[in-house]
């Protein structure tokens, strides 16, 4: 094992110790506990160098170490691959979340989810309709004057508007109106949308440019008829408890959770398709939660992130069984959203 390899296996193996045990761990511990095949005096030269180079700290004389964001950082960076899921829990997560009957309920059953799979607080973020994409606009005929829109949008939400037409519109003429209208948001992001039915009467024959204009104006109200995006629901503040840490960790904690903006921010930008981020300690947007790290993943149809989901908690944490879970919840939400 080369000298680098080396310090880092002595890296890993600080960090799993004092993630189970919660306490500084001491070069005696690390050679009784790992097979390390080295001297525990080759063990304690790396050490020293570790901490030279700020990777673990000294909390006290005579202590053992524990990481520091800059240990937690390579710890993180150097896994090779985040662990898969066991069958088993794949299918708890498939069967917790398939009974869903909306979005609002697959994001509630997956902050549940979240928090009873890591142990940890939960943040998900409810879809944004500003990131979503118009997958179909239905028109149907109520009577010869009245229509109903029905506007489906990529987070599977649903909006009904009803149209009032001037004149009598055929069968005929409503299906050729309701296939212009597909071919000219169909597809599209929403602010993108809105901006095509602005013209959208002047698009299609002049007959059907009165009732064009009509459903074009019914179906941008139901696109900016919208609760807030800055929504986020949050789970397992319990779960705070379990640390000691309550003055300098869970204290700023429990406050940032009661600002959804706050919390939103702390997800940050995220990818799609469950890549997962994971922000430790100092590199977070705010300095009074600078002893917590966020792992989160965006979630969407498609290759599309239209919202994100992930854990807010102490940098002491098991980082390859919670990006795991993270990554794991955002790939299934996905899905779902993928079959609405």
């Amino acid at each position: 094992m080369v000298v680098e390899d080396r310090r880092l296996a002595v890296l890993r193996a600080i960090v799993e110790d004092y993630v189970s045990t919660e306490e500084p761990v001491g070069s005696k511990a690390l050679v009784e506990r790992h097979q390390l095949g080295v001297s525990p005096a080759t063990v304690r030269n790396d050490m020293a160098v570790l901490e030279d180079e700020g990777f673990i700290t000294q909390p006290h004389t005579s202590a053992g170490r524990v990481p520091t964001d800059k240990g937690y950082r390579l710890f993180v960076d150097r896994l090779t691959q985040v662990k898969p899921m066991s069958a088993a829990e794949r299918r708890a997560i498939a069967s917790f979340l398939d009974g869903a009957v909306d979005v609002d309920d697959v994001v509630q059953r997956s902050v549940r989810l979240l928090s009873q799979l890591t142990r940890q607080v939960a943040v998900v973020q409810y879809p944004t309709l500003s990131n979503s994409t118009v997958r179909h606009v239905e028109l149907v005929s109520v009577t010869p004057t009245r229509l109903l829109a029905v506007l489906i949008l990529s987070t599977g939400r649903v909006e009904q508007r009803l149209v009032e037409l001037e004149g009598e519109l055929a069968d005929d003429e409503l299906s050729e109106l309701r296939g212009s209208l597909n071919g000219a948001v169909a597809g599209e992001q929403i602010s993108d949308a809105v901006t095509t039915l602005g013209e959208f009467h002047a698009t299609v024959r002049p007959e059907l440019a009165s009732a064009a204009r009509t459903a074009a104006v019914a179906v941008r109200e139901a696109m900016s008829d919208h609760r807030s995006d800055a929504r986020v629901a949050v789970g397992g503040t319990a779960n705070l408890s379990r640390f000691g840490e309550f003055d300098t960790t869970i204290r700023p904690l429990l406050e940032a959770l009661e600002e959804h903006v706050v919390l939103l921010k702390l997800l940050g930008e995220t990818g799609s398709d469950g890549l997962v981020t994971v922000r430790i300690g100092h590199e977070g947007p705010f300095q009074n939660l600078a002893t917590t790290s966020v792992v989160a993943a965006g979630y969407g149809p498609g290759e599309q992130s239209i919202a994100s989901l992930g854990i807010v908690g102490p940098t002491r944490m098991d980082y390859p069984a919670t990006m795991a879970s993270v990554r794991a919840v955002a790939r299934y939400v996905s899905r779902i959203l993928d079959e609405a």
